[in-house]
């Protein structure tokens, strides 16, 4: 998937997770918009592979691509670090919803995800689509249908 439709999923996906807890729908739509990206810090090409080259050649040669940082793994050890750094509850659901809908939507393309690293099986889904692809482009539409639709719901309260 592409970064855009990582970023409405994120969004989707937080504004979703909003409606059943009591945390602030901003903080969500913040913090699981960047987990929608993080796992892609092992590409340098990905949107933010291009804003921390560094680290993304770092994580691409000691992981490679959709590995570790696609992995159940790492979604535990970044949950693990986020608490430990006392970002605070909210933040880290975010984080990890957004990381969430990441994996998920990788799981839809051709190559899958190594969604149980350090075994090397790939997971997809049974009907796949190939990145930038029509399918992709209706996945993207229907994931900003359901942002208008979490979102009017979360953000209602602040325009009673």
């Amino acid at each position: 998937m592409t970064g855009k439709t990582h970023i409405i999923g994120g969004i989707a996906a937080s504004l979703a997770f909003a409606q059943i807890t009591h945390y602030d729908p901003v903080i969500l739509l913040c913090s699981g918009t960047i987990g929608a990206l993080l796992p892609d810090i092992c590409h340098g090409g990905s949107k933010i592979g291009r804003s921390f080259p560094v680290l993304s050649k770092i994580v691409n040669v000691l992981f490679g691509h959709r590995t570790f940082t696609h992995s159940l793994l790492f979604l535990v050890l970044m949950g693990i670090l986020l608490n430990a750094v006392g970002v605070g509850e909210a933040i880290s659901a975010g984080f990890l919803v957004g990381m969430v809908s990441h994996l998920i939507l990788d799981m839809a393309t051709k190559n899958g995800i190594k969604l149980l690293f350090p075994l090397k099986v790939t997971i997809r889904f049974p009907i796949t689509t190939t990145t930038g692809g029509t399918a992709e482009y209706l996945v993207f539409s229907g994931l900003s249908v359901l942002v208008v639709y979490f979102g009017y719901d979360a953000f209602s309260i602040y325009f009673q």
